[in-house]
């Protein structure tokens, strides 16, 4: 019989995360929960939560080796998924394949939350790099532009080329 070593454990309480400001279109924020930054040795997964503000998106994308599950739980609004559109409202749960096209929209006026999960993990970085640090209770930033080199970020975190469609 193996004997298997205990595992870690910590939990992250609301804005107790590392946390972004994100640019046009998304606009909102993302909150970054469990990631290689604080649970060393995980390469496997990260998750958090993002804010999509009101009568915003996340811009159609695809993931070049990685799988994502989004579960929302706020708002109501779309998702794309590979040029299908299908509702969201409260208790959605989407999975996403690599190199699956996916846009999420926010057609209200109130914000669409969400969680993230995506395996294995690296996201965090992205919104690091097209963010600005977020600190709990501060007011949102007016709308700002993602980095001129967005595509150079994309290509060296977690996102597949864009397909051309």
């Amino acid at each position: 019989m193996t004997r298997r070593s205990k595992g870690k454990s910590f939990v992250v309480r609301p804005d107790g995360g590392e946390s972004y400001w994100q640019p046009v279109p998304a606009n909102g924020y993302a909150e970054v929960r469990v990631s290689r930054r604080n649970l060393a040795g995980n390469d496997r997964f990260s998750t958090g939560v993002q804010e999509i503000a009101p009568m915003s998106r996340v811009r159609a994308h695809a993931h070049d080796a990685h799988e994502e599950i989004l579960f929302f739980y706020e708002g109501r609004g779309r998702v794309v998924v590979d040029g299908v559109s299908h509702e969201v409202v409260p208790g959605t749960t989407v999975y996403v394949g690599p190199l699956v096209s996916h846009e999420i929209i926010n057609e209200c006026e109130a914000p669409l939350r969400m969680m993230w999960t995506l395996m294995p993990g690296g996201l965090e970085d992205f919104f690091q790099a097209i963010g600005r640090p977020r600190k709990p209770g501060a007011a949102a930033p007016e709308p700002f532009a993602r980095p001129a080199d967005v595509a150079r970020i994309e290509a060296e975190t977690v996102f597949a080329p864009p397909s051309g469609d």
